[in-house]
């Protein structure tokens, strides 16, 4: 949540650091500003309310802004309303520390109170006027000294922080300092960025440093160099990154949700051939040996949001194929329940950015309580996959939308290899089996093309139900996994309540809610609970529901119940999730276009969630 870039080096930077935010946009669009430094060491500071377009205007794309040094911030509020008033960057009394933050400071009214006690003022309902006062304060006690003033600051801290800070007294340099918030930072030609993420700053460079928890840098002269708490200099090796600086663009494409939608192919297909060899699947790229998967008693799948729903979905393949028992927790409760946990078991943390914060501090816990831990994550050298035993890296590329589709595609690609391998080496299905196995997923990214290329159905139907109040998503096992994600698509981007029920459920109170009108979508496509859906789907139809039906191809049986029916190709049941998404992600896409919604950046959403 929030987005900050910064640069120094030979270039004006206000162009350098609007460009950036833009590509930052979707992790917070209340409020944006930028400060920067000019020749005659001045530092000049420009904010404004709503999207990053209103701090364009007001700076003429950046080149009312002259000077080589400066810091941006796109806000996604947390303490204090979006305002200009509120915005990043934030100054201390006397100008002489300016900085911008992504996280929350969770003892700020403390500190506040401590700064107001020393004579200090403030104009901002934010925590981050309160770091940005309380490093002033011990740059004035700690002798002028950037590294020291952080440091006693950072040791001060409770909470979540990524922080870019410019001195008054040090033209030209930028310093930084993270804890549990993402921050890369890269140099190219003598030229310093920071960035919350990847795509800000592919375009300039793509050789990157990952600064760790509890690290600092200082940014001048084209260089980089890193401290530890102790404020001692420490060494690190540069990242390059292998996106495509493309990757990360609209490419022609109305929104890049839809593009990424499109994109699932490709990247469930590098995912797979990512640990598929010779036929068979090797995860000796991931780190699990074959006895390790033989000995684990119990897998705990811990995510947030569509990468819960990812787990919701490994869960029933995994005790379906490997005959192995799965809990499947929420990260924000799994990190504060107090259970027993098997010391034998493996934790599998599923996040696209890998730092999702709850996701993270569950990481913690796990490891702190001996268990093994499994990351799967998209963004390399994120603090899930440093901090995990293992890491399968998913290869889906930089996404953009706010509303995930592609990396929630290849998440579900590493738990099917996991499972399938797990089946295999713990003896609960054959070779032949194997094999099977293994040609199916193989199909997938084909299939999913085929249902891309018929889209247009979805599209019609979509329009129609832009009007919509309520929609219902039912299922049962597998498909009741699928509702989720489909229900969460519809809601977070067109706006319309909508919710995912266990079709089984329906009686036990949901069923009150229909009314003359009501969507309900039924997703069939496990054939044992098949008729049991369509049954349910019926006492829908008797009380006023419209019916649409999500199945595969030959059960055309389902037209005598639902108004409306899509058709997926068939495949290992077990897989269906991968195909029957498909429909339901651009259902949500075409019914926000239709209402004409911002599609990648829905209100009050963030990309990465980094704070609690």
């Amino acid at each position: 949540m929030c987005g900050i870039v910064s640069y120094t080096g030979h270039s004006q930077a206000a162009p350098i650091l609007l460009d950036g935010l833009s590509k930052l946009e979707y992790r917070g669009y209340d409020s944006a500003g930028l400060a920067v430094r000019n020749g005659e060491n001045k530092t000049r500071i420009v904010k404004a309310k709503g999207r990053l377009k209103a701090l364009a205007e007001k700076t003429d794309n950046g080149h009312a802004l002259a000077g080589t040094c400066g810091i941006g911030h796109t806000r996604w509020a947390t303490h204090g309303e979006p305002s200009e008033t509120n915005a990043h960057p934030h100054t201390s009394d006397n100008g002489n520390v300016v900085g911008v933050h992504n996280g929350i400071i969770e003892n700020y009214q403390e500190l506040k109170n401590k700064l107001l006690r020393k004579g200090y003022e403030f104009y901002s309902s934010t925590d981050t006027e309160v770091a940005v006062k309380l490093i002033d304060y011990y740059y004035k006690k700690y002798e002028h000294t950037p590294v020291d003033a952080i440091n006693h600051a950072m040791v001060r801290i409770r909470g979540s922080y990524a922080l870019a800070i410019m001195f008054q007294d040090y033209p030209g340099e930028i310093y930084v300092a993270r804890k549990d918030s993402p921050m890369i930072i890269g140099v190219e030609n003598g030229d310093c960025y920071v960035a919350s993420d990847v795509p800000a700053i592919l375009k300039y460079t793509r050789n990157v440093y990952y600064i760790g928890n509890l690290e600092m840098a200082r940014l001048a002269n084209g260089t980089v160099t890193f401290y530890n708490l102790d404020g001692d200099e420490i060494e690190k090796k540069p990242t390059q990154i292998k996106w495509d600086a493309e990757a990360a663009e609209k490419a022609g494409y109305e929104h890049f949700m839809l593009k990424e939608i499109h994109e699932q192919p490709k990247a469930v297909q590098d995912t797979l051939n990512s640990v598929l060899k010779d036929g068979a699947i090797d995860l000796s790229s991931v780190g699990l040996t074959e006895e390790e998967l033989q000995s684990f008693s119990q897998v705990y799948i811990v995510a947030c949001g569509s990468a819960y729903h990812v787990g919701v979905a490994c869960q029933y393949v995994l005790e379906d194929l490997a005959q192995l028992p799965v809990r499947v927790d929420l990260a924000s409760e799994f990190r504060y329940r107090s259970m027993p946990l098997d010391p034998n078991g493996l934790v599998i943390v599923i996040s696209q950015s890998g730092e999702t914060a709850d996701s993270l501090a569950a990481l913690r816990l796990a490891k702190k309580k001996g268990l093994k831990t499994l990351g799967i994550v998209n963004v390399v050298g994120s603090s899930i996959a440093r901090e995990a035993d293992n890491v399968f890296y998913t290869l889906a590329g930089p996404e953009i939308a706010v509303a995930t589709t592609k990396a929630y595609s290849t998440q579900l690609i590493a738990g099917y290899c996991l499972a399938v391998q797990f089946a295999l080496v713990r003896g609960c299905i054959s070779k032949g089996r194997y094999q099977d196995l293994i040609s199916q997923l193989q199909c997938l990214p084909e299939q999913i093309q085929k249902i891309l290329d018929d889209k247009e159905r979805i599209q019609w139907f979509a329009a129609k139900q832009a009007n919509a109040r309520d929609v219902f998503f039912i299922g049962r096992g597998l498909d009741y996994a699928i509702s989720l994600e489909g229900s969460l698509k519809m809601k977070e981007i067109s706006y319309i309540h909508s919710e995912a029920y266990a079709a089984g459920e329906l009686k036990h109170g949901t069923i009150s809610l229909i009314e003359d009108g009501t969507l309900v979508i039924g997703v069939l496509t496990q054939s044992e609970l098949y008729e049991k859906t369509i049954s349910n789907m019926v006492e829908c139809k008797s009380r006023g529901a419209y019916l649409m039906g999500l199945t595969t191809y030959g059960n055309y049986n389902i037209e005598d119940t639902a108004s409306f029916t899509v058709y997926v190709p068939k495949t290992e049941e077990c897989f269906a999730t991968s195909l029957a998404v498909i429909p339901l992600q651009l259902m949500g896409y075409y019914v926000s276009v239709a209402k004409g919604l911002d599609v990648d950046k829905p209100r009050n959403l963030a990309k990465s969630v980094t704070v609690e």
